[in-house]
């Protein structure tokens, strides 16, 4: 029996979903939350406290990432995933797809507002960096209920 099995135990919300994938829904759902609490602290001109907020919450998601890739390797991916689902295999792949790219591109763009946020001299390079980053977390969250939904619900 591995360390990791209690990853595969029913999860918590009542589906199809394994626990790991109700966890990691559960924070993609909090994280535009947890990014806008970042962002008061900015605007409301508590600038450390906002940079190192950022930086834990960027930090979090890289490892909440790891841990549902680790999941979804493990258990056999997105095909094990949609066999008990009731929707097209073919639309939830678009959807999955469409969900990857926001995903990634997000993770782009906030890792750089990270890293060249001092550098960003103009305070207006910053801000418009960090409305697309907020604008791709709320993206990136939103289409991964809809995968999980379409997974796991219908």
């Amino acid at each position: 029996m591995s360390n990791l099995d209690y990853m595969f135990h029913p999860g918590f919300f009542g589906t199809r979903a394994p626990f790991f994938m109700d966890l990691v829904t559960l924070i993609v759902a909090l994280l535009p939350l947890l990014v806008a609490s970042a962002i008061y602290f900015a605007k409301t001109k508590r600038y450390k406290t906002h940079a190192y907020t950022q930086i834990f919450i960027f930090a979090f998601s890289v490892i909440v990432l790891g841990y549902f890739e680790t999941g979804v390797r493990m258990i056999g991916g997105f095909d094990y995933f949609m066999k008990e689902s009731g929707v097209s295999h073919n639309y939830a792949f678009i959807v999955l797809i469409f969900h990857i790219a926001i995903s990634v591109i997000t993770l782009i763009i906030w890792a750089t507002t990270i890293f060249m946020a001092k550098k960003q001299i103009q305070l207006k390079k910053h801000k418009k960096a960090g409305l697309m980053t907020f604008s791709g977390v709320v993206l990136t969250s939103l289409t991964g209920i809809w995968v999980y939904f379409l997974m796991f619900v219908y």
